[in-house]
């Protein structure tokens, strides 16, 4: 659906004197009765599903990334379970889009983290690689570059099961959490849905823990290039000079790393712990 401004810009600045009033108002109705109708079918769609009692009640749905996440989860603890696994798994499948992979939404394109992490779900929980929807899907995330493609969250649990080396990810020194109020930096300044997010991760980047994975599954087949051979994990997507500049800091603090006294991580990790601590619900 177009808006007014939408038809509008389609109308030269020189033809727009020469139309009129006339084409202008016509447009402008023409809008309000298309709006006016997708209101009024989304209304009835609405009413129709109401309850008698007047409450509304709808399925709570995620897209591939929760489910996955919850497998990834199990595996990483060696705490399976195989009947609630198989639910999660025939919701997978169930969900997965021609295109061969999964999207962030119903319908949605090909989003390559949300692929790589419900792939490797699937395989976790027992499906064979070689399996129509496996093949489509590996296939898929091969020609959009492979796993070495996803973002830093998914390369974070790839590092974690041994799929990435930790060089994938960008620096992340726990140390961030010790700096001052008055620094460019400080987590009272970050949003509070990425502090929540970020100190955990911060912990994980200095302890570099390793998934017990019990079943010792691997996703060597989704990349171009073996993972420990790749070295374009940082990229600039952009082509801005500041990432370019994000990218350089990247590279000096990794030559910085070795000489980070252990005694200011411990400290680090103390203050992320005390972080978290603070906010558990019991």
């Amino acid at each position: 659906m177009h808006t007014t401004r939408d038809n509008l810009d389609r109308v030269p600045e020189s033809g727009a004197r020469e139309v009129g009033a006339p084409l202008v108002e016509g447009l402008l109705a023409a809008d309000h009765t298309l709006i006016d109708r997708v209101i009024d079918e989304v209304s009835s769609a609405l009413i129709d599903l109401q309850a008698e009692d007047g409450h509304w009640a709808f399925e709570l749905e995620a897209d591939a990334t929760i489910p996955a996440e919850y497998i990834l989860l199990n595996h990483y603890l060696d705490e399976t379970n195989d009947e609630v696994e198989a639910k999660l798994a025939n919701y997978l499948r169930s969900i997965q889009e021609g295109h061969g992979g999964w999207p962030l939404y119903h319908d949605g394109d090909f989003d390559m983290s949300a692929s790589v992490k419900a792939y490797y779900a699937l395989k976790l929980v027992g499906d064979d690689i070689d399996a129509p929807h496996m093949a489509r899907a590996r296939k898929a995330i091969l020609d959009h570059g492979g796993a070495a493609k996803a973002n830093v969250f998914t390369r974070i649990t790839l590092a974690l099961f041994g799929q990435v080396p930790w060089r994938a990810l960008p620096v992340m020194r726990v140390e961030a959490l010790l700096l001052p109020k008055w620094a460019p930096f400080h987590i009272d300044k970050v949003s509070y849905w990425s502090r929540t997010v970020m100190v955990p991760l911060l912990i994980l980047a200095a302890l570099k823990p390793r998934a017990r994975n019990p079943r010792g599954v691997c996703i060597d087949e989704l990349f171009l290039i073996p993972a420990d051979q790749e070295h374009d994990y940082m990229v600039n997507p952009t082509g801005h000079w500041l990432g370019a500049l994000l990218l350089a800091v990247d590279r000096v603090a990794r030559l910085l790393e070795p000489f980070v006294p252990k005694s200011l991580e411990r400290k680090g990790i103390n203050r992320a712990v005390e972080f978290i601590t603070e906010r558990l619900n019991g």
